[in-house]
């Protein structure tokens, strides 16, 4: 599933440094505005410990993990969304995006210049969702005349007409679409930005990373949605590491995990999505289905033809499997379930898939 998180944020906001750190990639990370010209694009894979179990207990030869697509955009500035430092070209390629992280620079350095002159998340954040919001605004205004006159034709069209009427009120208040809860579907043809999923990024210094009253001031500043809190340059830096050293380097600061482990779950689950589990000896792999699937439609991502063909699943839970130790032992305690085209996927099933055209996952 192509589905992709547009990063976003003020120049030298640390945009840039975080995307390096993701993608392990080295675009320019540069101390001044619009040093990312084009946006740039990472696949991400999601941390998830239970594919190097299965690989073990499959003896597989690979694992491969659920991914995102990370673009980096370049920063945004006051008066974006009326063209301002490039602002048309950057609006659109957040339009292709299906969720938006917004980094917000908390750390302050005296040799990297802040656009407008002091460090202060609140009023940056509020800053890009302005933008955005008159963005949307702009498309709203030059899509309602349209809608009215296929309003008057087509009674289907009426629906999207009052859903716009409603997304106006909505933005004129200075709220963003999705946090208002609006129902979306009506507006997907307009791909309004503030209609889709937040998530925000809190680039930190190191005090600041341990400042727990901070933190909570600033979580408070974007719910309900996540706030994710980490040093982009320390991030960077993990990267390079041996994993063992990466650990310790962890620890010897109080940090469970790296940022960039957070983030990559934390997108993964504000775009709504899950995954479930094949293990075989070629492969250990987790498959990345929408929340709520069903089993022929997460059959359907391995392959079409296995959608179209479905006939049944055979399913465990990951506890129950590694708790059995072998499907052989898991079957014989009866915890291997068969389940039909009405199944709703879990979280962490382990799956084969019987079709009538082939069979699927054990790779």
């Amino acid at each position: 599933m192509a589905l992709t998180i547009g990063i976003v944020g003020l120049p030298n906001a640390g945009k840039s440094t975080l995307f390096n750190a993701l993608t392990r990639n080295n675009v320019l990370a540069a101390n001044y505005p619009f040093a990312t010209i084009e946006p740039n694009v990472g696949v991400v894979g999601v941390p998830d410990p239970r594919l190097a179990v299965l690989a073990k207990l499959f003896d597989s030869e690979r694992i491969v993990p659920a991914t995102v697509s990370f673009v980096d955009i370049a920063g945004i500035v006051r008066g974006a969304s009326k063209g301002e430092g490039m602002g048309n070209a950057f609006l659109a390629h957040i339009r292709e995006a299906d969720a938006i992280c917004q980094v917000t620079r908390t750390f302050r350095d005296i040799d990297v210049t802040h656009v407008d002159g002091e460090v202060n998340p609140a009023s940056d954040i509020e800053t890009i969702t302005t933008e955005l919001i008159l963005a949307d605004l702009a498309t709203l205004e030059r899509a309602q005349p349209r809608l009215e006159k296929e309003a008057r034709l087509n009674k289907e069209k009426q629906a999207t007409l009052v859903a716009v009427q409603q997304a106006q009120e909505i933005l004129n208040s200075g709220q963003t679409i999705y946090r208002a809860g609006l129902d979306r579907e009506p507006l997907r043809e307009l791909f309004l930005l503030t209609a889709k999923p937040f998530l925000f990024v809190f680039n930190c210094d190191t005090d600041e990373l341990a400042d727990e009253e901070l933190k909570s001031r600033l979580r408070a500043v974007v719910a309900p949605a996540e706030a994710i809190f980490l040093d982009a340059k320390i991030e960077s830096e993990l990267v390079e590491m041996e994993p063992d050293e990466a650990t310790d380097f962890l620890a010897e600061m109080g940090i469970d995990e790296p940022g960039l482990d957070n983030l990559a779950r934390v997108g993964f689950d504000t775009l709504g999505l899950q995954t479930y589990l094949t293990a075989g000896p070629k492969e250990s792999r987790a498959w990345t289905i929408p929340k709520g699937a069903s089993a022929p439609q997460a059959a359907g991502v391995i392959h079409t033809d296995f959608e179209k063909g479905f006939i049944k699943a055979e399913v465990i839970s990951y506890d129950d499997l590694v708790e059995a130790g072998s499907m052989v032992t898991a079957r014989g305690k009866g915890k291997v379930r068969i389940e039909g085209k009405d199944y709703i996927m879990s979280d962490g099933d382990v799956v084969e898939f019987r079709s009538g055209l082939t069979s699927a996952a054990k790779k």
